[in-house]
């Protein structure tokens, strides 16, 4: 059954929840997620990702990571053996509402990438001090 490149992308625009293809792979980066009584961090190994090739959204409290790589990494030489083939990167996480979604933060350094996502000031853990008597 042939379709063709627009008749996909009307159906994407219709239903998100159709799969999108690529030619290329698509990893599901590895991710480190930590808690303080801040809020919680995300490190995603996303080698060969810059600031310029990577996106952030959050829509319907999901936050979708994705990375783009370059295939043309190795400059002037001529490639003449692969075991290795370069793929974009892409993670969807839901995120809880006890998170401050307006103040998410994120840096990407040496292919690692670190999000930020405080909590709300409602969900910080508090200290009760006890008095004697």
């Amino acid at each position: 059954m042939a379709t063709d490149i627009a008749t996909l992308q009307n159906i994407e625009e219709k239903n998100p929840a159709v799969e999108r293809t690529s030619a290329r792979p698509v990893f599901s980066p590895r991710c480190d997620i930590f808690e303080n009584n801040d809020g919680l961090v995300l490190l995603a190994d996303m080698p060969g990702v810059d600031e310029k090739s990577i996106s952030i959204d959050l829509e319907a409290g999901v936050l979708t990571i994705a990375g783009k790589v370059s295939e043309d990494f190795h400059g002037d030489r001529e490639l003449s053996y692969r075991e290795y083939r370069a793929g974009d990167f892409e993670r969807s996480f839901n995120l809880s509402e006890e998170l401050n979604t307006d103040k998410i933060e994120a840096a990407i350094k040496n292919g690692v990438l670190r999000v930020f996502l405080p909590k709300l000031e409602k969900a910080k853990p508090k200290k009760i001090t006890v008095q004697a008597g």
